[in-house]
């Protein structure tokens, strides 16, 4: 055991051109900047060993751009000690960020989604037809490309890690401590058919339940320096930062919201570390207590006929939604801090473990692609005119089918990487999906650690992971098409993930 040398950074990755924003279907350009967003980096070295959290208020960090972001890291710190693999970079999956080249690029091949549908469609388009962008995206220069986003991200990224490292100071030391705020709920509506529906229509006599639980609680990490100073927050939280997702400005959603109350509140150099646990099914709505939102979102998913109007919180589709959620967050933050902490540690066990998990990849069967051959073929039969990205948005399942099938030709594993750290008596575990709450709490609820921090879309972004329920209930986030592993792979990637904090750090005595 030994002290610990600790170092903050934060970069703003707000592009200063207009950018397409990434996280729906909908070609979405960007109007103006809500708050900037940021990539808030900490670097933690103790016990011979090390880390760097990068998290990123982006809607991913695909294995390509993370490659990327690490062989600049590598090229900027070379001689200081720090291996670019014990660098882990996550997302908060802000659907208010700029889309980059690399978006569609998994461990695996293409993972399904906008972009991915988007040239797929249009290569089987037939003569005659053709796709028409909404905006005119790819020669405005007054929109910044996806390989000029890359290229940006790229540094600025990899600027705050190695800016976190070189920062480093002996003397550090953290307390670990825990809170609640009602910010994630479950999006899934299940009916007396079997189905399920993200986004799903509660007020109806066949809906039976919401599929899955929400998590309410916040792992929280106080980080001090040698005087005893604060200077920073660690807050892991099991929703997406998806409140404004339709919204046309970037904008880093409740997080942002959030940092702004927890510095007025601690002073503007305390930084706030934003971590996204197990929450593939999450997100800030509330789908029973439905409240419309008062902004346009031109999504047919969340349209209702005839809502009800509801007592509850503001629509989360909107600012005053999000300001509502990030004002709970940082609530919970200042409140559990003046309460009282447990005392620092400061000469705690430090280990950290990178591994490969081989997960099974979710195989389409040629009866599903023959039949999503025809669907695609009939509607655009039946489409007159050329096509959009309503089209693309309609057929996605479909086109994913066609990309799974033919990816699996060629790979049946995906090689996942997975980080799992002891910080004291703190448990860290990463993975790059969105993992569906229910692995999430196996893993929290087996771990013999005190604490147990779940870290989603991190070294990479390999899309939804769900569950066999889901798998069952169908629809969007549990279609083959919606993720490259099934739930033969979550099994598995909780046994993996508690096989090593059970047994290599935090082994029964």
């Amino acid at each position: 055991m030994s002290f610990m040398k600790i170092g903050w950074a934060e970069e703003s990755i707000t592009p200063e051109k207009k950018v397409s924003l990434a996280g729906q279907f909908a070609e979405r350009i960007s109007e103006y900047v809500e708050k900037p967003l940021t990539c808030t980096a900490l670097a933690i070295e103790a016990d011979g060993d090390h880390v760097v959290f990068a998290a990123c208020e982006l809607v991913n960090v695909s294995v390509r751009l993370g490659k990327r972001i690490r062989e600049a890291i590598k090229r900027k710190a070379e001689g200081t000690g720090l291996d670019p693999m014990k660098v882990i970079i996550s997302a908060t999956h802000t659907h208010t960020g700029p889309a980059y080249a690399e978006q569609g690029t998994s461990a695996a091949g293409s993972a399904p989604n906008s972009i991915g549908s988007k040239n797929l469609l249009i290569s089987l388009l037939p003569a005659g037809k053709q796709y028409v962008e909404k905006q005119n995206v790819t020669s405005n220069p007054e929109i910044a490309t996806p390989e000029e986003v890359s290229a940006f991200l790229t540094e600025k990224i990899s600027d705050a890690v190695v800016t976190a490292w070189n920062a480093r100071e002996e003397g550090g030391s953290f307390s670990n401590a825990f809170a609640r705020a009602a910010v994630g709920m479950c999006r899934r509506a299940r009916y007396n058919d079997g189905s399920a529906a993200m986004w799903g229509e509660t007020n109806t006599a066949v809906f039976t339940e919401v599929e899955g639980g929400s998590d309410t609680g916040v792992e929280l990490l106080y980080v001090f320096d040698k005087e005893r100073k604060l200077t920073g927050v660690v807050a892991n939280i099991a929703c997406p930062a998806q409140c404004v997702q339709h919204r046309l400005f970037v904008s880093p959603d409740y997080w942002g919201e959030a940092k702004k109350l927890v510095r007025e509140h601690f002073g503007q150099d305390v930084f706030l570390l934003p971590l996204c646990s197990a929450a593939g099914d999450q997100c800030p709505v509330d789908i029973v207590r439905w409240v419309e939102p008062e902004s346009d979102v031109f999504d047919p998913n969340i349209e209702r006929v005839n809502p009800v109007r509801r007592k509850a919180d503001p629509s989360m589709f909107d600012l005053s939604g999000m300001k509502k959620a990030g004002k709970r967050v940082a609530r919970e933050i200042i409140d559990t801090y003046e309460e009282g902490l447990d005392n620092l540690q400061e000469d705690v066990p430090f280990i950290h473990h990178v591994k490969t998990v081989k997960l099974p990849i979710r195989r389409a069967t040629r009866e599903d692609v023959r039949k999503a051959e025809e669907r695609i073929r009939t509607y655009i039969e039946r489409k007159e005119g050329d096509v959009d990205y309503n089209d693309a948005a309609r057929l996605q399942v479909d086109l994913g089918i066609l990309t799974r099938f033919k990816m699996q030709e060629y790979c049946d594993v995906l090689n996942t990487e997975v980080h799992l750290l002891r910080l004291g008596s703190v448990a860290i575990a990463t993975n790059p999906f969105e993992l569906f709450l229910d692995y999430g709490n196996q893993i929290r609820a087996r771990s013999n650690a005190e604490q147990t921090f779940l870290i989603q879309l991190a070294a990479g972004a390999e899309c939804y992971l769900p569950t066999e329920k889901a798998e069952k209930g169908g629809h969007y986030s549990a279609f083959i098409a919606s993720g490259q592993v099934g739930h033969e792979g979550g099994d598995l990637l909780v046994r993996e993930t508690l096989e090593d904090i059970n047994t290599s750090l935090f082994p029964r005595s």
